[in-house]
């Protein structure tokens, strides 16, 4: 998984468009960001901030890129971003539909300075359809994807927000993939280049999959009725002795075994897979004496050594501590600058996970400019102009 040489120009902003090119900067990908000459990403000033006075979720989703500030509504701007993208592999952009056409940054346009360009869109509701044109969140294109209302108990309790963006990091997982594939489709001659449109919404539903079959044949998944979110006590979250949760996915009938041998309680094995509401109910009464037996901590140690799918539920501050996640190495804690959760894939050909700091505003502007033939009197004389950073 290496991508050196290929460079992504990235035109994002805030969280979901920087997490895409965050990955693949981290594959080893030249990223450069395109901001525009004023306050440049939003997401630079956004708290909490870092020990530098950076945001710390631009601190964590723009880690060895480099930045070009443009001003894209000047036509010299415009002229100084299309020498970029006659040296570049890959746009992303994230405006609302319309925007890149009023910029003169479109696809059909920036194909005539890179005709096997690779450009992606990445838009909460996708270029097409009546919400297209809507502006939204995260909140907004989970509710509408039908994960906010499977995030209840049942029907009667509130749906709670989810905490993680899950739309917001899904679609950015979606652009990198759809960029990475169209990469791979231009180097093996299957096309010359592409556009890809990748709605946040539609990374949402396409995480769906457990629960489609029944929405698409017309049965609702109701919240805490379908098999993996409450309907069975062998697949379920109980409070430990100390308040803490431990977490039991027994769907197998070996790692249903292995938990009632290790509880001695073999008289419950043969309720595992029943149908009978009632049995159901008694069990989770049962589970939830059993479990409050312990600590978290000592349920975690005691079945470590037993195939019964039993684990913690841990804080976010408790799990980039925990041994597992230390051990996997994508924590990083530079000495100089700030901690951040790097690149999670693990393979022989993985770039180094030691990345550079977040750039500047308009750091790279003058090196960049100058790769792609912009001399240095044309350089001072865009800057004296206010054209670029």
């Amino acid at each position: 998984m290496r991508l050196d040489g290929v460079r992504v120009l990235d035109l994002t902003r805030l969280l979901p468009g920087p997490y895409a090119t965050q990955l693949l900067a981290d594959a080893g990908a030249d990223v450069v960001k395109i901001e525009d000459t004023g306050a440049g990403d939003y997401a630079r000033h956004m708290p909490p901030v870092t020990d530098e006075g950076v945001g710390a979720v631009f601190d964590a989703v723009n880690r060895d890129k480099r930045s070009v500030a443009i001003d894209l509504k000047e036509e010299a701007g415009r002229e100084a971003f299309y020498a970029l993208v006659a040296e570049a592999d890959v746009v992303i952009e994230s405006f609302r539909p319309g925007v890149t056409d009023r910029l003169g940054v479109d696809y059909e346009t920036l194909v005539d300075h890179r005709e096997d360009l690779v450009y992606c869109s990445l838009t909460g509701y996708g270029q097409d359809g009546p919400y297209a044109d809507r502006v939204g969140h995260d909140i907004n294109y989970v509710g509408l994807a039908g994960l906010l209302a499977m995030t209840r108990d049942d029907v009667q309790e509130r749906p709670r927000l989810p905490g993680y963006q899950i739309a917001d990091m899904g679609g950015g997982l979606m652009a990198a993939l759809a960029v990475c594939s169209a990469l791979l489709a231009r180097e093996l001659g299957n096309t010359g280049g592409e556009y890809l449109d990748v709605s946040m919404t539609d990374a949402v539903v396409s995480l769906s999959q457990a629960i489609a079959p029944m929405a698409l044949s017309g049965d609702d998944p109701r919240p805490g009725e379908t098999p993996l979110t409450g309907l069975y006590p062998w697949y379920d979250v109980y409070e430990a002795a100390d308040g803490r949760y431990v977490t039991i996915g027994a769907l197998e009938p070996k790692f249903w075994r292995a938990f009632c041998e290790a509880v001695d309680r073999p008289d419950l094995i043969d309720h595992h897979m029943t149908d009978d509401p009632a049995t159901r109910s008694a069990l989770r009464e049962t589970l939830e004496e059993i479990f409050a037996r312990r600590t978290r901590d000592e349920w975690v140690e005691d079945l470590a050594d037993v195939e019964a799918t039993v684990g913690g539920v841990y804080t976010p501050s408790e799990t980039v501590e925990h041994p597992q996640i230390e051990a996997r190495g994508y924590v990083e804690r530079p000495a100089d600058g700030s901690p951040r959760v790097g690149f999670p894939i693990q393979g022989s050909a993985i770039p180094d996970r030691e990345r550079a700091a977040v750039p500047g505003h308009g750091e790279h502007t003058d090196e960049l400019l100058a790769e792609v033939g912009i001399d240095e009197a044309e350089r001072e004389r865009l800057r004296e102009e206010g054209v670029v950073r």
